[in-house]
Parts: C-alpha cells; structure tokens; sequence
C-alpha cells in the first residue's frame, strides 16, 4: 500500500472514532427516546405492527438527521428545560427516514436492508407498506406537536419533495440523456431536502432566526447531496458484506447516477453503445453486466469525478457552517465538521 493512501486511511479511521466517541452518548439518548416513545405510540395497537416498526426501526440505522436536528438546536442555543422536547421532535426524521425505506424496499422489490431481509421480505409488502404509514403519521403527530405550525410546514415541503424526487428519478429510468443537472434535482428532492429540513427545524426550535436558520438549512442540503453521491458510488463500489445491499442495484434498476453519467460524458464508440444498449435492454442483461460497467466507469473517471462532486458539496457545507461558529457552540460545530468529513468516508 502506498504511504499516501496508508496516511489517508489512517485520517479516516481518526475521524469515524473521534465522530463516534462525540455522538455516544447522544445517540443512546436518542435510541432510549425512541424505544419510549413507541411503546406509547403503540400501546393498544396490534402487536404486528410494534414488531415490524421495531424490526424495521432496530437495525443498525445510523440516526443521522436526529443528530443534526438535536446538534443544531443546541448550537443555536437551545436548552431542554426551556425549550420543546428537543429528542421526541427529532424522532420524527428518523422515522419519516424509515417509513419511505420501508416503501422504498417494497417498489424495488428489494431483498435485503443493512445485512438482514427487508421488511417486505420478513413480514410481507402489505405489511411493510402499513407500517411505513404509521411511521410518517407519528413523525407528522411529533413535529406538530413539539415544534409548532412553522416547523411543521417546513417538515411537510420536505416530504412533499421526496415524492417528487422519486417520481422524478421514475421518469428518468433508463433515460440515457440524463445530465447532471436532472441528477441533483432527484437527489435534491430524494434525499437532501429532509436532511436540510432536519438541521433548519433544529435551528428554529433552537430559537434562530432567518440567517440561522437558512445557513443550518444549507448545510444539510449539501451534506445530504454529498450522502447521496457517496451512497451512489458504494452501489458500485461497496463491500456487500458492509452495506448489506447488492453490488449494481442501481444500474439493475436502469437508474442513471451521477458516476454513470460522469463516465459517459466521456465515453465514446462501442463501450458507450454498449452501456445504452443495457440500459434499454432487460433486467437480467443489466444484471449481467454489472461488472463490466463498472470497469468502464472507472476507466473513464466516473467514480473520481463523482467523488470530487461529493467533495465540493461538504467544502460548501462546511463554510455555511463557520458562519455561526462562535465560542458558545464549540461543541456542536466540532461534531457537525466530523459529521460532514465522515460522510466521504463512510463504508456503509
């Protein structure tokens, strides 16, 4: 191995456990919180439906936007004693989060979630569709009960643009003019847009104002396009034994991600024909040629570029960020800053 990428590797294993250390105990807050707050949510509901929210909820998520909805709250200042109950609030990400995995899993026909069947697999596509459902009216009970009508709205827009963002990534199956341009406004929509409103809500029942709010918002927009870039390669890069998916479900499903469409713009002759012609042929041809793809996206720098894509986003984040550092919230930014480095590095 080269000392450049010893050195590296290095950054990052420092980072991951100084990240991990830092969110310890705030993330067991936040499991116990949850755990809590389902067993009165589901009290005298079926006893079906608490076992496929917990199966679902339980798996090893990594509750990143109840992180940053509690982070920037507490960066702008907010106390719990004087405040909403900051932890119940932040759930309701982690289970918008879960409820549209669960919907997600059921419309790719997907057979795994982070190493273990999917709920549509372990319990049925009715009873994962059911489940998410509950999901998305508790976390809508939660965010207007603890942060008010404001919150509330912003909450709403942001769902509302992750059916969009998956209609729009529909449409653009297998569409092999697709550009960047259309790429963002999927993963804008699909991903980036809750993970904005979970720091902007933190940021407003912290008591921010606009700036505030608007700069927390725009860090989160970047740092989720950046966790959607990176998800992106892991489809083709990723060890399956680490994330728990197939390698390729993407190509499979005839998606146009930004490494694919980075390599194509510069592809050219028989590799580029052949790529279009999977992409309009079959499942099982796409399946087929997972491999082969891959080795052309890397040997025309799709992966490389859309990396360096990643890389801009949190550079970007991270300057929205400084501009509400003070000595007050030195805590909170040093997480936030671990945060965004972390989701270059992430495995999984």
């Amino acid at each position: 191995m080269k000392k450049k990428e010893a050195a590296r590797i290095t950054v990052e294993e420092k980072t991951g456990a100084a990240l991990k250390t830092a969110i310890a105990p705030l993330v067991v807050k936040i499991e116990q919180v949850m755990r809590d707050d389902l067993s009165e949510a589901t009290r005298e509901m079926d006893e079906l439906l608490e076992e496929v929210v917990h199966y679902g909820l339980f798996n090893g998520g990594k509750r990143i936007r109840p992180l940053l909805t509690l982070l920037c709250y507490r960066l702008c200042g907010g106390e719990q004693e004087a405040g909403p109950d900051i932890h119940r609030l932040a759930l309701a990400f982690e289970y918008l989060h879960c409820a549209t995995l669960f919907h997600d899993d059921v419309i790719d026909q997907a057979t795994m979630r982070r190493g273990r069947p999917a709920v549509n697999i372990a319990y049925g596509q009715t009873a994962a569709i059911l489940a998410g459902d509950f999901l998305h009216a508790r976390s809508m009970l939660l965010v207007g009960r603890e942060g008010g009508a404001a919150a509330l709205e912003v909450f709403c827009e942001a769902t509302a643009a992750m059916v969009d963002g998956e209609f729009l990534q529909l449409r653009n199956a297998g569409n092999s003019a697709l550009n960047e341009e259309a790429y963002y406004a999927v993963i804008m929509g699909k991903t980036a847009r809750l993970i904005g409103a979970a720091c902007e809500i933190g940021a407003l029942a912290g008591g921010a104002g606009q700036q505030g709010r608007q700069a927390l918002r725009h860090y989160g927009l970047h740092l989720g396009c950046a966790f959607q870039i990176i998800d992106d390669l892991l489809d083709y890069l990723g060890d399956p034994a680490i994330t728990g998916k197939e390698v390729g479900n993407d190509f499979c499903e005839g998606k146009l991600t930004l490494p694919l469409i980075m390599a194509l713009n510069h592809m050219k002759g028989n590799d580029r024909q052949h790529v279009l012609s999977l992409l309009n042929g079959v499942v099982e041809e796409r399946r087929q040629g997972v491999a082969l793809v891959t080795a052309w996206i890397a040997s025309h720098e799709g992966f490389t570029l859309a990396r360096e894509k990643a890389e801009a986003m949190i550079a970007t984040a991270l300057s929205e960020l400084e501009s509400l550092a003070s000595p007050a919230n030195q805590t909170e930014v040093a997480i936030l800053r671990l945060l965004a480095h972390f989701v270059l590095q992430r495995d999984k």
